[in-house]
C-alpha cells in the first residue's frame, strides 16, 4: 500500500510535472507554423482544428509534416524530460501534454484532438507500442480511407495491448496501458462529432472532397 506521507510529499513534483506537460503540449504549432508559411489561420478552413490533417487542408504537405512531428515531438519531450524525475512525473507530464494539446489556454482551451501528441507520448515510453500504434493506424487508413476511425482503433489498440501483454509494458512503477487509457478516454472524447458522423456514414474519407474530419 502507498505511503500516504510520501505520496503527499511527492505531490507538489507531480504537479509540476503536470503543468510541465501541459505547457509544452498547449504549443499550438499547427497554428504557429501555417501563419509563419504565410496561410492565415488554420482554424478559419476545414474543421478548423489546428492538427496536422486540418494544416493538410492549406495545400502545404511540408507544413503538415512539421505539424505532426512538432505536434507528436511536444508529448515525446515532456516524458522524456520528466522522465528524469522518476516514473509518477513522466506520467503526469504525458497526460499534461495531451491536455495540453487538446485545451491550450493560449486558444480559450480549444485545441487540436491529441493523436500525434499521444503517438510521441507512447514512443517516448515504450517504442513497440508506437509501432503498434502507426501499423494499425496506417492499415485501417489505407484500407477503409477514414483518418479519424483509424485514428480511434489505433489509439485504443496501445492499451489494450499493454493489459494483455504486460511484459516490457511498463515504465517505472507505472503501467503504460494505465496512462494511455486515461489519454485514450480524452482523444475519444474529442473525436465524439467524428463518432457520430461515422457512425451516420458522412464522416469524409482520406482525399475526399468534405473537409471535416479532423484528427
Amino acid at each position: 500500500m502507498p505511503d500516504p506521507i510520501n505520496l503527499a510529499a511527492s505531490a507538489p513534483y507531480f504537479l509540476a510535472a503536470f503543468l510541465f506537460g501541459y505547457l509544452l503540449g498547449s504549443i499550438p504549432f499547427g497554428l504557429l507554423l501555417a501563419k509563419l508559411a504565410g496561410l492565415g489561420d488554420v482554424r478559419s478552413i476545414g474543421s478548423g482544428n489546428i492538427g496536422a490533417t486540418n494544416v493538410l487542408r492549406t495545400g502545404r504537405k511540408d507544413v503538415a509534416a512539421a505539424t505532426l512531428l512538432l505536434d507528436a515531438g511536444k508529448g515525446f519531450a515532456a516524458v522524456l524530460i520528466a522522465s528524469q524525475f522518476g516514473p509518477g512525473t513522466a506520467a503526469l507530464a504525458a497526460i499534461g501534454a495531451l491536455v495540453g494539446h487538446c485545451y491550450p489556454v493560449w486558444l480559450k482551451f480549444k485545441g487540436g484532438k491529441g493523436v500525434a501528441t499521444f503517438l510521441g507520448v507512447v514512443l517516448a515510453l515504450s517504442w513497440p507500442h508506437a509501432l503498434l500504434f502507426a501499423v494499425v493506424w496506417l492499415v485501417l487508413a489505407f484500407a477503409l480511407r477514414y483518418s479519424s476511425l483509424a485514428a480511434l482503433v489505433a489509439t485504443l489498440c496501445v492499451p489494450l495491448a499493454a493489459f494483455l501483454f504486460p511484459e516490457g509494458s511498463f515504465f517505472g512503477a507505472f503501467a503504460i496501458g494505465e496512462v494511455t487509457a486515461i489519454m485514450v478516454l480524452i482523444i475519444w472524447w474529442k473525436h465524439r462529432a467524428n463518432i457520430a458522423r461515422l457512425m451516420r456514414g458522412e464522416e469524409s474519407k482520406i482525399g475526399g472532397s468534405k473537409a471535416q474530419s479532423e484528427t
